[in-house]
């Protein structure tokens, strides 16, 4: 079964620093397009990075090369460091898997920033 656990939220102050982590289990993190994801109350969930299994990494416009998204073979972890965090980062951080036709969810991590 597959379960990705996602830690490292909390409280920062504005232009702090912040690295989600998200532990995998059941899948090999190389071998499938990985994401995060955000959600503030009364918002839809957007896109924050993702990297495919080429490697590859999409940012969303709003990170403004302040956000890296990686990935541990070694630990079967998808990491997003945050850099320079604004209020507008507060939201819940999900990490994503897409693995054949299903998407797979952690529960999240709340990231705060407060203005």
């Amino acid at each position: 079964q597959v379960q990705l656990v996602e830690s490292g939220g909390g409280l920062v102050q504005p232009g702090g620093s912040l690295r989600l982590s998200c532990a995998a289990s059941g899948i090999d993190v190389r071998l499938y397009t990985m994401a995060w994801y955000r959600q503030s109350p009364g918002k839809q969930r957007e896109l924050v990075a993702k990297i495919t299994t080429f490697s590859s990494t999409i940012y969303a416009d709003f990170v403004n090369g302040r956000f890296t998204i990686s990935r541990d073979k070694t630990k079967d972890t998808l990491y997003l460091q945050m850099n320079s965090l604004k209020p507008d980062d507060t939201a819940a951080y999900y990490c994503n898997a897409i693995i054949g036709a299903h998407n797979i969810w952690g529960q999240g991590t709340q990231v705060t920033v407060p203005s």
